[in-house]
């Protein structure tokens, strides 16, 4: 079988990223931010220490919240969701659903698979809703506060890699306030996440859009994608990333409400930019194709032809980094704008405003 969920891949940032609100490159920002266990192996012989805990089982919190993720088929392969509620409505990644209307979903141990439809998607933030035709048999899942969950927390990542109903990996929580960029696929295009979780739970295709739970049941994160290796693009082992829960509930419930997103809490700058080159053909900065009129850049004289060479105290080499920087930052933000102009340096003061939903 075809794995829809596309096995992401992602370049990691060093600190926490923005989106560019406009068209072409848009730059935005958002305001909220799988599976190997990476403890040493013990010595062969060597003794445990006598006050190491005993290996507790995780049987519990698996058995709590199994009917409550859902392997999800579209015509073009399989991913993971999660249910949110008594309404049959499921929370997954935008690049599972990618074009899909109809899915077919099924809980780990039932039967047959039901039919569900696209409530409403938003790529920004890679979250989709999905609506079961018939929620009977589908368990809400109790999900926790992302903001309270601290580097070290052990996590279980609960979906349906490779189409394995039901599988469960464990992990620890490696880094919170993460922000990693997404590569465009068929059917779905490039996003630049902030404030994610890192977890050295594994995440294989097919897991995307499945369960990060803490160890007292808690939805915490939804899995969306495991590193790759700027060598060779090779995954890779124990870096994995989630939107946290916090973030996947309040998108999810505007999809439900609207259908569509009404607040993006995504910082905007309003432009749209492509990377230029200097001379020895490094990246030179992000310039300025077009300025949104009445945006924050056109209000702050930032004009079409200008190469934005840093956000704040943050470099933008490229339009991918500017993207990031915007992503670190909140709607109505005061910051600097260094840009060149004619050979200039000229700083910039403005406020950001936000991207405009959809």
């Amino acid at each position: 079988m075809r794995v829809t969920e596309r096995g992401r891949r992602a370049w990691i940032a060093a600190a926490i990223a923005v989106v560019i609100g406009g068209g072409g490159v848009a730059v935005g920002a958002a305001a909220v931010g799988p599976a190997m266990n990476d403890r040493a192996p013990a010595a062969a012989g060597a003794p445990a220490p006598a006050d190491a805990p005993a290996h507790a089982s995780y049987a519990g919190v698996v058995r709590q919240v199994l009917p409550s993720v859902v392997l999800i088929r579209t015509a073009g392969g399989l991913g993971s969701g999660v249910v949110l509620d008594d309404k049959g409505n499921i929370v997954t990644n935008a690049h599972v659903a990618r074009n899909a209307s109809s899915f077919r979903v099924q809980v780990a141990g039932q039967a047959q698979p039901q039919p569900a439809r696209l409530v409403g998607s938003y790529p920004p933030d890679d979250l989709a809703v999905i609506r079961a035709d018939d929620p009977s048999g589908l368990t809400p899942a109790r999900f926790g506060d992302s903001g309270k969950a601290q580097t070290g927390d052990i996590v279980l990542a609960i979906g349906n890699p490779l189409g394995l109903s039901g599988s469960v990996t464990e992990g620890i929580i490696s880094a919170t306030g993460r922000a990693v960029t997404e590569p465009a696929a068929p059917g779905s295009p490039a996003a630049t996440l902030p404030d994610v979780i890192q977890t050295s739970a594994p995440i294989n295709p097919g897991n995307s859009g499945g369960a990060l739970v803490n160890t007292s049941g808690e939805v915490i994160g939804i899995p969306t994608l495991a590193a790759a290796s700027p060598q060779n693009g090779a995954q890779a082992q124990g870096i994995g990333f989630a939107i946290p829960a916090n973030l996947a509930r309040d998108i999810a419930r505007q999809l439900i409400t609207s259908g569509h997103v009404t607040s993006s809490h995504r910082a905007a700058l309003g432009v749209q930019v492509t990377t230029v080159t200097g001379a020895d053909g490094a990246p030179a900065g992000s310039a300025v194709v077009a300025v949104t009129p009445g945006g924050p850049a056109g209000r702050a004289g930032i004009r079409p032809g200008d190469v934005i060479r840093s956000l704040g105290r943050t470099p933008t080499p490229d339009s991918e980094s500017l993207v990031r920087a915007l992503a670190a930052a909140q709607p109505a933000q005061s910051v600097t704008v260094t840009v060149m102009r004619d050979g200039q340096a000229l700083r910039i003061g403005l406020t950001l405003g936000e991207l405009p939903a959809g």
